[in-house]
């Protein structure tokens, strides 16, 4: 299966060394197109990435609080909109059907852990309710999502790090 080049005989005094890499085939790999390639495919999955975000787009009120750790497994994530509306992760769930769903995702998830994102303008009874619910379908550890940036107690301007 190898290919082979037929070196023209004849001409007993040229010297050996001077046609020798003409006539065989190249066996070097050219990675160029494969960099080329590759250097467009980290641009583009660089610009998409932020794309991939879940969520709904809500207004989150600021606070001065820091991130909370990450964890190994993808953190659920409870919705409040303006509307009034609740989504589980970014599926519109009615609120008397909240409860039996979060049994069902909380029999199948190893963490207790859930993120509660609520619109600055909704009331602190809806959200407390949601709250409760989240409680009574199996996830006792809720953290409350909020954007950094807020003022601090003390009424100084938290920076961006949220310290």
């Amino acid at each position: 299966m190898g290919a082979a080049v037929q070196q023209p005989s004849g001409g007993g005094n040229r010297r050996r060394g001077r046609r020798r890499g003409r006539g065989r085939p190249m066996s070097e790999i050219n990675v160029t197109p494969f960099v080329d390639v590759m250097l467009v495919l980290l641009i583009i999955f660089m610009v998409a990435a932020p794309l991939m975000t879940v969520g709904v787009p809500v207004e989150l009120p600021k606070t001065a609080a820091g991130a909370l750790p990450g964890d190994e497994e993808e953190p659920l994530t409870v919705t409040m909109t303006a509307g009034g509306g609740v989504e589980i992760q970014t599926t519109p769930v009615a609120r008397d059907e909240l409860v039996p769903k979060l049994r069902a995702i909380a029999a199948e998830r190893t963490s207790d852990r859930v993120f509660l994102r609520a619109d600055g303008r909704i009331a602190y009874a809806d959200v407390m309710q949601v709250m409760g619910a989240l409680n009574a379908g199996g996830f006792s550890n809720v953290g409350l999502v909020t954007d950094t940036g807020g003022p601090a107690l003390d009424g100084r301007q938290a920076d961006s790090t949220g310290q």
